[in-house]
């Protein structure tokens, strides 16, 4: 996984040695390899997990399928000119409804005129 051979694995032995001192060195080993097998379990299981979860024929029919997601994003990216074009038309359009209300008066709707309520 990490190739590392034979003499890297003793130089890191002979550090270890002189460092932590050959009455903790065996704890050290202990700790380290439990460290190492709860890792490994962790791995194993996130790895089986996402087996179940994406099993690999599905993969492959998505790695085969690269245009069906490029059609998908050409269509979004039309949506999204569509949108962007439709959004520029509707702030132009309030200023043509303001100089088309320019000369039109406001006024009051008729059942508000009499201060009564509608019939």
């Amino acid at each position: 996984m990490f190739d590392i051979g034979f003499w890297e694995l003793a130089m890191i032995g002979v550090i270890a040695l002189l460092v932590v001192g050959p009455e903790r060195l065996p704890g050290m080993v202990r700790t380290t390899s439990g460290w190492v097998r709860k890792l490994r379990g962790f791995v194993s299981t996130v790895k089986s997990d996402l087996e179940n979860e994406f099993p690999a024929d599905e993969l492959d029919d998505l790695q085969e399928k690269p245009d069906a997601l490029n059609d998908v994003y050409e269509m979004i990216d039309e949506t999204r000119e569509a949108f962007s074009e439709a959004s520029r038309e509707l702030a132009d359009t309030p200023d043509e409804m303001d100089t088309s209300n320019t000369g039109a008066e406001t006024s009051t709707p008729p059942d508000k005129k009499d201060g009564g309520t509608p019939a």
